[in-house]
């Protein structure tokens, strides 16, 4: 849905619409270290991202061998708050877990 314009020319009046932009997307980043058990991760994916145990295993697994894993595609404001759930959650629980978030 566009912002409606109306334009008196010439004694006609037009009516145009300006295209609404699509907002940028965020990649959500879990990435690996070496004291955050991998069942904490799993928890994370579950319950943060709301994934599924077999999804989230998935994931777990690539932030194991390769270094990080992506955890969903979001708006602005939704990744950076599910960024900083992760962070919130992985420090009550004692962990380093480091999350962070990539324009797509």
């Amino acid at each position: 849905m566009g912002v409606s314009r109306t334009d008196i020319e010439d004694g006609v009046i037009t009516q145009s619409r300006e295209k609404t932009r699509e907002p940028s997307m965020y990649k959500v980043l879990i990435h690996n270290d070496d004291y955050t058990t991998m069942e904490f991760v799993v928890e994370i994916l579950k319950f943060v991202f709301h994934k599924s145990e077999e999804r989230a295993a998935t994931i777990m697994l690539n932030v194991h061998k390769k270094g990080v894993g992506v955890c969903g595609v979001y708006t602005y404001d939704i990744a950076s708050t599910k960024v900083n759930s992760v962070h919130l959650l992985a420090r009550e629980r004692g962990y380093p877990l480091r999350c962070s978030m990539e324009e797509e």
